[in-house]
């Protein structure tokens, strides 16, 4: 019952990742349709991902309420909906009205799974259920790809994927009575000692306060600033830039994803024998690494490599990152602070592709290279930090 019951968490991450990557890999056909200027895309992406916010940090008066089960099958209905909307819609007002609900669909779900997992099951199934994600991410500029080489259609694209999204409501629909059953009878994992040490340190302080979240904000801001820009502009980059065709550059991108969900499937079976803190740092440095490529002047074949490393780098980052908040900040406020962690993060998705669009309009998209690479650094600036403010709370707390 409990291996099923994390077959169904998988297929909502599944749900999750299918819309994420096909603005980028559609917005030049839909902007020559529309008529709109290039920066429209990261204005939709800010609308989406702000609509992801707001139900992030409502998350937990919502999921008390209501339960995991429904509202996963509340929010991937409404990512259907909207995705069909997209589908049909005669101008770009509809697409920024249906933005809306795509990304109020994501963000309660996402925070409660994640801390449901971070809580009671070990790293290897958070890198997983990061995968499925991936694997959605991945499956979405795919199929977006073979309608617009096919059709010449980003349409049709929209409506295979809201298609597939409508199937998995139905899955959810008819599974909606095993969350409340497998909750009941699930026992959390025990915690280890670090764990017990970190939530007698901090059950009396609030969650800003305690040492070292504010860095783990920054790394979580940054790191989907990374992820999402690279989605987003990574087409453009490589269409404009790179002078490849528009179902090439898609191809590229579905890499980019190929590349987080191959290394986050990975990642599960090297979680059983390295640190969550070593995958971090490792994932950080092979990521920067794939973006000083990016901007270095070599053949176009060496771009398609930095694309497949920064999406190796950044697959083990996130997820690791997540599993690491109980252990890093106790169970105590394991759920606000996953919250925050989310709600940075999506911040990070909402706020910085749109500036590095603003930012391309009014000088070139070259630029796109220099900003994946400066995330990165501050990234991993921010999560260095965090271990070092770590380590002297242990210091500190075994000298007592």
């Amino acid at each position: 019952m409990a291996t099923f019951f994390l077959v169904i968490i998988y297929l909502a991450f599944i749900s999750l990742g299918l819309p994420d990557s096909l603005l980028g890999v559609s917005w030049s056909l839909m902007q020559l349709e529309f008529g709109a200027p290039l920066e429209t895309a990261g204005l939709l992406f800010m609308t989406i991902a702000g609509g992801t916010i707001i139900s992030s940090f409502v998350s937990g008066p919502v999921l008390n309420q209501f339960g995991t089960g429904i509202v996963t099958f509340v929010s991937v209905l409404m990512t259907a909906v909207a995705l069909l909307g997209f589908h049909f819609t005669p101008s770009l007002f509809w697409l920024f009205i249906c933005a809306i609900p795509l990304g109020l669909g994501a963000g309660a779900v996402d925070t409660g799974i994640n801390n449901y997992v971070a809580s009671h099951y070990k790293a290897h199934h958070m890198s997983w259920l990061h995968c499925f994600w991936g694997v959605g991410a991945t499956m979405g500029p795919v199929i977006m790809a073979q309608f617009i080489s096919g059709q010449h259609s980003w349409r049709s694209g929209y409506l295979a994927i809201a298609g597939l999204q409508f199937a998995l409501v139905v899955i959810l629909f008819f599974t909606l009575p095993l969350w409340n059953k497998v909750a009941g009878n699930s026992n959390s994992n025990p915690t280890n000692e670090q764990e017990t040490m970190n939530s007698a340190v901090t059950e009396k302080q609030k969650p800003l306060q305690i040492k070292g979240v504010k860095y783990a904000l920054i790394s979580f801001l940054f790191y989907c600033g990374a992820e999402a820009t690279m989605g987003l502009w990574g087409s453009s980059f490589l269409v404009n830039v790179k002078d490849l065709s528009v179902d090439t550059a898609a191809k590229w991108v579905s890499l980019y994803y190929a590349g987080i969900t191959i290394g986050r499937f990975i990642t599960g079976f090297i979680t059983l024998k390295i640190s969550n803190r070593t995958l971090i740092v490792t994932g950080q440095i092979i990521a920067l690494v794939g973006a000083v490529l990016l901007f270095l002047p070599l053949p176009s074949a060496f771009s398609l490599v930095g694309f497949i490393m920064v999406g190796l780098g950044l697959s083990p980052i996130f997820p690791c990152m997540l599993h690491e908040t109980p252990t890093r900040f106790g169970q105590e406020h394991s759920q606000t602070i996953m919250g925050y962690q989310m709600g940075f993060a999506y911040t990070g998705s909402t706020f910085l592709p749109p500036l590095l669009g603003f930012i391309a309009a009014h000088s070139t998209i070259g630029i796109f290279p220099f900003v994946i690479t400066g995330f990165i650094a501050i990234m991993l600036l921010g999560s260095e930090k965090l271990n070092t403010s770590l380590k002297r709370k242990e210091t500190n707390s075994t000298a007592f």
